[in-house]
């Protein structure tokens, strides 16, 4: 607990106050499903790119990849870099296409029914399976997400951790319940911004404490020299191709996301796209280059002012935080951690609840409901899902959290392949959709399982390969599209 630091206590509530206010504005702008799931497709530029990034970093990009810079130095240049380009490939090769296409194929909500749509599946059996691994992956997600948030304010306020669990769940819930797409997206641009702030702000302070930047790098030169190669790990030995693909390959993974690519389809226009991929690349580039640099700033920080022992290293950005600044500013800076633990956890719900609703409740069981009836049963899979979560959450060392390590694999195999082919892909069949998305993810869960040798490759490549595969050969077999599916790909290359 941060002892008797009330102005802390402060501005938590205060952010929390500010967020849920987003919410209620943003309940009163959401009439139908298609407001409460995609915004009614109005989103701009700034929203869009800040809240697929905000969305995708998570608390991951103020904890765990300063902690990996702190443990690992400089190879964790590899990992930023991977997602970098990920990022900008994502917006270059699937932000338009989706968005024209998602429109064309029925006005899908949902990235299972522009499956269904695009391949005109009668049986619905692709949209429900897709929807089926988006439950099964985000379960785990936002559980970690939560357990995240429970510690948060565990730490802040001094909570025995079953209630912090609970306070914290029932703040994400809350805004996301009543606003849905909307107030996920207007909270992420505010969260966007202050996780990048805080992320410029906290390594320029503590290298200016440190004593400048020449001398923190000659510092952690003289700690271990091999901390500052990106060909080395830390004990010196030469990195493995294996380590190097497998560093990189997280860029891979952002084509099957279905909380990033919920953003594209809510694009206002296809002409703002390409500002926002400018922005979103810039947020990125740039949170990723303060989180590396708190990394390596808090080297030197833990060498003299605590002996050089560290027990956590993901502990890092909050250490410098409680350390070098006044509690007002140290309260706003911890807020940017509840920030990205909130702006994903919010997403995945949503998505999720999108996925219930539209894709399990309105296909299998009423198909006749009306748009009030799917936008209250998707604030009730909100409220139902985020339970199930919790329960998951409620010991933080449960071994469940363990597949968190390997969801996003399995979305960007199961759902990358399939959906990067049929936006460039007219002879792409429903067998092979559906035949890519199964592959793809069995093989992530498979591939997990497995260790040494070739099997130390992150599981997402050869989810990845397997699954391109398995669309290929299913859908050269089976018959060409009907000309209407044919037509409505034509329509979308002429809309783009």
């Amino acid at each position: 607990m941060i002892e008797n630091n009330y102005a802390v206590y402060g501005t938590f509530i205060v952010y929390l106050i500010m967020m849920l206010a987003i919410g209620v504005i943003a309940y009163q702008r959401t009439a139908n499903s298609s407001d409460y799931f995609l915004g009614g497709r109005s989103l701009g530029p700034w929203p869009a790119a800040l809240s697929a990034g905000a969305s995708d970093m998570s608390g991951w990009l103020l904890l765990g990849l300063p902690g990996y810079a702190y443990g690992s130095g400089m190879e964790a240049i590899w990992l930023a870099g991977g997602l970098l380009l990920g990022t900008w490939a994502n917006w270059r090769f699937t932000a338009k296409r989706l968005r024209t296409y998602s429109i064309e194929a029925g006005d899908a909500l949902t990235l299972p029914e522009y499956f269904a749509n695009r391949f005109q599946d009668r049986s619905r059996l692709l949209q429900v399976i897709s929807a089926f691994f988006i439950l099964l992956f985000f379960l785990f997600y936002t559980s970690s997400g939560l357990v995240a948030g429970g510690k948060l304010f565990e730490t802040v306020f001094g909570l025995e951790y079953t209630t912090a669990l609970i306070v914290g769940t029932l703040c994400i819930v809350s805004y996301t319940l009543f606003g849905g797409f909307l107030a996920v997206s207007w909270t992420d641009l505010v969260q966007g911004l202050l996780m990048a702030a805080a992320l410029l702000i906290v390594p320029v302070a503590a290298i200016q404490a440190d004593g400048g930047f020449s001398v923190m790098w000659a510092a952690v030169e003289a700690k271990n020299p091999e901390l500052l190669t990106i060909f080395n790990d830390a004990n010196g030995d030469p990195l493995s191709l294996i380590a190097i693909v497998s560093l990189a390959a997280w860029g891979l993974g952002y084509f099957g996301q279905p909380h990033i690519l919920a953003r594209f389809a809510a694009c206002r226009s296809n002409d703002e796209i390409p500002t926002a991929r400018r922005i979103a690349v810039g947020w990125s580039g740039l949170s990723m280059a303060g989180a590396v640099l708190v990394g390596l700033a808090g080297m030197l920080f833990v060498e003299t002012q605590l002996g050089g022992e560290l027990g956590d290293g993901e502990t890092i950005f909050m250490l410098l935080v409680n350390a070098i600044f006044h509690p007002v500013i140290a309260g706003i800076l911890l807020a940017a951690i509840l920030a990205a633990i909130m702006s994903t956890a919010d997403s995945q719900l949503l998505v999720s609840s999108s996925a219930l609703a539209e894709d399990f409740y309105k296909q299998l069981l009423r198909k006749d409901a009306s748009q009030k009836e799917i936008v209250m049963v998707g604030r009730l899979a909100v409220i139902g899902l985020s339970l199930i979560a919790m329960f998951l959450a409620f010991n933080p060392d449960s071994t469940v959290l363990g597949l968190v390590s390997y969801a996003w694999a399995g979305f960007g195999a199961a759902f990358g392949p399939a959906l990067l082919i049929s936006l460039y892909w007219k002879r792409m069949t429903r067998n092979g959709a559906l035949a890519g998305i199964v592959v793809g993810a069995v093989t992530v869960v498979v591939w997990k399982q497995l260790s040494g040798g070739l099997f130390d490759l992150y599981e997402i490549v050869p989810g990845i390969v397997l699954a391109t595969i398995a669309i290929v050969l299913v859908s050269l077999q089976g018959a060409e599209p009907n000309a209407e599916v044919q037509a409505q790909h034509e329509r979308m290359l002429k809309n783009l």
